[in-house]
């Protein structure tokens, strides 16, 4: 692979903890708004600039846009962003309730990313990539970090490691109550160490960030045609502003799902219907089922719990997109049981992420709908699936914590 360091646009210490906000994606337009009202200094304000008009103007309009790239150049004004005048990576850390997983930022190949390289595993929407293709060409930069995963390497352990000894540039703890720390490594022989390590890398796998590297890959092709004979490769629009964790170091939570009704069926009914897709289905329990291990499942319906064991299918097994708990479900429960045939399309079906536990799964399932509990996905299966080529379910993985936006900004071309 080709990760390399880069010359970064970045918050000064003292305004970091302040300016840093969680990504654009996981705001509705409404969460968007309040945070910014209440933040007016965030970088959600760049990453959402809707928020500096009213709840029903167009937020797709051009000068939404502009918008962006006028507020960013104002914080480069103020003195809130600086630009590092050398080329180096930098060191992520994120520690949360025990855990912690540091990263590696750089800017990785895009030509990686075109041939697989760097692997993916979801479908992206081209209304969401054009409005980050357009966000790309209004501020001429890149300016949230794709979370990729890659195998562990005791190598690139170590020399990250050694990285970590020195003073970090930020250490802040955010509202969420995640510590965010970062060193930068600007020594010519480290990061010469750290490039070499990275080249060995035969693959890296997108943890979260699809629909941000499908948008700066269009940009890509466009520069590229733009500059035609006088294109040489190294451009920094051919290159992808990324964060890198080792795989043992990253958690991954349940993706929850609840549907509305129960498609006609009474909750009798339904568990039979269930019991005869091949799961075991137990009577109602007097507690919530939170599955800790892959084939078991809690279903809550009319105020009980019950837990579903997946039976097994040899053949369905051997698939590595087919033997995921999310594919059980949808192959065999939530499509030809409750009528769910695409559940990125549906409007009964919606998905709980993260560490919203069963009471949230009760109180969205209501008297009248059905949730479902699952096991966390793991990262073995995410790569098993990117490695076949093949996609995964929507909604199958939810990592935390959360990369912050607006640490890191890559600039790329002069804004359009």
């Amino acid at each position: 692979m080709r990760a390399l360091p880069f010359a970064c646009l970045r918050p000064v210490p003292d305004r970091a903890a302040a300016f840093a906000s969680l990504p654009y994606d996981v705001f509705d337009r409404g969460e968007a708004a309040a945070y910014v009202a209440a933040h007016p200094t965030s970088f959600l304000a760049i990453d959402r600039p809707e928020t500096a008009f009213g709840p029903d103007h167009d937020m797709y309009a051009d000068d939404v846009y502009a918008a962006a790239r006028r507020i960013l150049e104002e914080r480069a004004a103020d003195g809130t962003l600086m630009r590092d005048p050398n080329k180096c990576y930098y060191l992520y850390r994120l520690e949360q309730g025990g855990r912690s997983q540091t990263g590696i930022v750089a800017a990785c190949s895009l030509d990686d990313y075109m041939d697989g390289t760097i692997r993916r595993h979801e479908l992206t929407r081209r209304d969401k990539e054009d409005d980050r293709v357009r966000h790309i060409e209004a501020t001429g930069c890149q300016t949230g970090p794709i979370f990729l995963a890659y195998r562990d390497d005791p190598t690139l352990a170590f020399l990250v490691g050694a990285a970590k000894e020195a003073e970090p540039l930020y250490d802040f703890e955010d509202a969420e109550g995640v510590r965010q720390t970062v060193w930068r490594v600007g020594r010519p022989e480290a990061v010469e160490a750290i490039e070499l390590m990275l080249a060995r890398m035969p693959r890296a796998y997108i943890a979260d960030g699809h629909h941000r590297a499908a948008s700066a890959a269009r940009v890509c092709r466009e520069l590229r045609e733009d500059a035609g004979d006088a294109l040489t490769g190294d451009e920094p629009f051919n290159y992808l502003l990324c964060v890198l964790f080792p795989a043992s170091e990253l958690t991954v939570l349940p993706y929850n799902r609840v549907v509305s009704d129960l498609n006609g069926m009474t909750p009798d009914e339904l568990a039979q219907a269930v019991a005869a897709a091949n799961f075991e289905v137990s009577e109602p329990l007097g507690e919530a089922v939170a599955p800790a291990q892959k084939g078991v499942f809690g279903m809550y319906c009319a105020g009980s719990w019950r837990r579903l064991v997946w039976k097994g299918d040899a053949e369905a097994d051997a698939d590595p997109v087919a033997s995921l708990d999310a594919s059980r479900l949808q192959d065999h429960v939530l499509g030809p049981v409750l009528g769910i045939g695409d559940p990125r399309l549906d409007e009964r079906i919606s998905f709980v992420g993260g560490n919203a536990g069963t009471e949230e799964l009760e109180r969205r399932a209501g008297a009248d709908g059905v949730a479902f509990s699952l096991c966390a996905t793991s990262v073995d299966d995410l790569m098993s699936v990117a490695d076949a080529g093949l996609l995964m379910p929507p909604k199958s993985t939810w990592f935390e914590p959360k990369l912050r936006s607006g640490l890191f900004i890559r600039k790329i071309s002069d804004p359009r």
